[in-house]
């Protein structure tokens, strides 16, 4: 997911997508663990997905901050 695609969404839907990033980074995690995970870079993705989420959310309160 782009940072740009992520500026368009609404604070609540950030909230939401960094929800759902987590729980899927959980899972691959305990797929990982049990030896199930064919993909182990997925793990790589999510968790800069994350990233790339909280740096929106921050940026987007620093913003209302300075408003």
């Amino acid at each position: 997911m782009k940072a740009s695609e992520l500026r368009q969404l609404t604070e609540a839907e950030l909230h939401q997508k960094l929800k759902e990033l987590r729980e899927a980074l959980f899972n691959l995690k305990i797929q990982h663990s049990a030896g199930q995970l064919q993909n182990t870079a997925a793990l790589k993705k999510t968790k800069k997905d994350i990233a790339r989420v909280l740096t929106v959310l921050r940026e987007k309160q620093r913003e209302s901050e300075a408003a």
